[in-house]
């Protein structure tokens, strides 16, 4: 059990955190595998820079994972980009898509200005279609 010190909003700093819900099944998306990347900056200051990978995770029973994707050190200003397997998580339900399937793997650029904020950034989706919205 938790006490109040121990959850992300008892800290100083904000947090970042996700949900997946499958509306082809009316479920949470249960196994669905998401990669979380940071642009960094180039060293000449001029040019976007790179996606540098920060973690690989994969939803839990409820959509969600079982912590944060980043928080305290780790939850900082700046782009980040949000990849849901959308095409194998569907493939492992069983279901039939074409080959190659309309959606693969969406991607999510979004920033953080905020660092003192919670961003939610769910993902409502289906083989043909998705939604996002800055959730709380």
């Amino acid at each position: 059990m938790n006490t109040a010190d121990d959850t992300p909003q008892a800290a100083c700093t904000g947090y970042l955190t996700t949900h997946v819900l499958d509306t082809v099944h009316g479920t949470p998306a249960e196994g669905m595998k998401l990669e979380l990347y940071v642009r960094e900056s180039s060293p000449d200051g001029c040019s976007d820079g790179r996606w540098l990978s920060l973690r690989s995770v994969v939803t839990n029973a409820d959509g969600r994972l079982d912590r944060p994707l980043l928080s305290g050190d780790d939850f900082k200003k700046g782009c980040y980009r949000l990849i849901f397997d959308v095409e194998g998580y569907f493939r492992s339900k069983g279901v039939v898509l074409p080959q190659p399937a309309f959606l693969g793997k969406v991607p999510l650029d979004f920033g953080i200005a905020d660092a003192q904020s919670h961003y939610h950034v769910p993902l409502l989706v289906s083989p043909w279609s998705y939604s996002t919205y800055r959730g709380s």
